[in-house]
């Protein structure tokens, strides 16, 4: 936030008290930080805790979900059409998470609520309603007919959304939810090989089907334009990435991305990638692997 309104103004800590909702409903609807933060300026930039008669907002919860939202949904055609130009796959930017807000002393704040980089990728498929439908629905719970008045749509309308949302996801991503300590032992796993440079642990770590999706928008170092599939091709340019890193070259730290168990590379202080992993049924193996590198997407990744 741009914007620092003093601590004692009743309309600021209505705003303060909801920043991290709006955070996670905003972030949902759009994959980015960078936009997202953007969006919540302009949400607080066009709340009051009076409507335009004067009453008195009786229900700041829903009303500044309404304009976030909104604000969002005009968000997503500026948003596409910087895609059009987007050079190579597009993935989602990173959200850096930990486990216990209690503890978080840096400066990423926790987002509890987000879906994982994996269901992003799908849910960028969505039409904006349809993903503004399912977010508010599955994320957070709203009702549809709730839904339906914050969208100025009608419950019917909602319903056939959700639906259609529902079913497309289902439909592109598997319904087991790997074991955190499982998740973080395979990321381990995959991190050595890769690193390594172990061909053999590469395959043994790699579902056969494996895809590989990276993004480096033109600017990070990225292995192809379009997704890689099967474990052997994907072995292949992580084998080669460690022919070529000089002893020492890079570090890497462990840390929760969106949720889940993730690994970050740095070159010193400067992060070079932030690589999440999916794992299989079996949670084994590896079955999606997500690699960002555009640096603009790394800036508030720290060691």
């Amino acid at each position: 936030m741009t914007v620092t309104p003093g601590a004692n103004d009743p309309a600021t800590r209505i705003f303060l008290d909801h920043r991290e909702l709006l955070f996670s409903v905003v972030y949902n609807m759009l994959g980015s930080v960078t936009d997202t933060e953007d969006v919540l300026q302009e949400v607080w930039l066009a709340w009051s805790p009076r409507t335009e008669s004067g009453a008195p907002v009786q229900n700041p919860r829903a009303y500044l979900i309404r304009i976030a939202v909104n604000q969002a949904l005009a968000r997503r055609s500026a948003l596409s059409r910087r895609r059009e130009t987007y050079v190579g796959q597009w993935l989602p930017e990173p959200l850096l998470t930990t486990e216990n807000t209690a503890t978080d002393t840096s400066d990423t704040v926790v987002r509890a609520e987000s879906f994982s980089l994996a269901v992003l990728v799908v849910l960028e498929s969505l039409s904006p309603l349809e993903r503004a439908v399912f977010v508010l629905h599955e994320v957070f719970g709203y009702t549809h007919p709730e839904i339906a008045d914050l969208l100025g749509r009608s419950p019917v309308a909602v319903r056939q959304l959700a639906h259609r949302a529902r079913a497309h996801v289902q439909a592109r991503r598997p319904r087991h939810q790997p074991d955190p300590a499982v998740h973080a032992r395979v990321t381990e796993r995959f991190a050595a090989a890769a690193l390594g440079g172990d061909m053999a642990a590469l395959l043994e770590v790699l579902a056969p089907d494996v895809t590989l999706w990276t993004d480096g928008g033109g600017k990070g170092p990225a292995t192809s334009l379009h997704p890689v599939h099967g474990n052997t091709r994907v072995a292949a340019i992580f084998h080669a990435v460690a022919e070529n890193l000089r002893p020492g070259a890079v570090q890497i730290r462990y840390r929760h991305v969106n949720g889940e168990p993730s690994l970050l590379v740095f070159s010193g202080d400067s992060p070079l990638a932030v690589v999440v992993v999916e794992p299989d049924a079996t949670g084994q193996r590896i079955r999606e692997i997500y690699s960002i590198t555009n640096p603009d997407k790394l800036s508030r990744v720290h060691r």
